[in-house]
């Protein structure tokens, strides 16, 4: 499984959605999640019949965090136009994490 790393640190498990359906899918039907999930290409998200609130980064191509935001069910997400990808978390996640902007991640395996 594939893991989110900060500076050599393990921040969470991650899976990685990159494929139309899977990306369209995202977290819809589930109750919750153990780590987060990578919407790679993904510009903006919504969370239309979603189940829980969750924390969403924006990230550009090198995996820098642009932005990051807490976004209740029922709500669209705001358009980066320098976002290449999201990553996705029950909402408390990033702040557990010390996730913030400006911040390099990488994906290890």
């Amino acid at each position: 499984m594939p893991w989110l790393v900060h500076k050599g640190r393990v921040l969470s498990s991650l899976e990685i959605a990159e494929s139309r359906r899977d990306r369209r899918v995202g977290l819809l039907g589930r109750d919750g999640i153990d780590g987060a999930l990578l919407l790679r290409p993904a510009r903006s998200v919504h969370t239309m019949k979603m189940r829980f609130a969750i924390d969403i980064a924006h990230l550009d191509r090198d995996l820098v965090v642009l932005s990051t935001t807490t976004m209740s069910p029922w709500r669209f997400g705001a358009w980066s136009p320098r976002a290449s990808a999201v990553i996705e978390a029950e909402a408390g996640a990033f702040r557990r994490w010390g996730l913030e902007r400006g911040m390099q991640l990488e994906i290890r395996e």
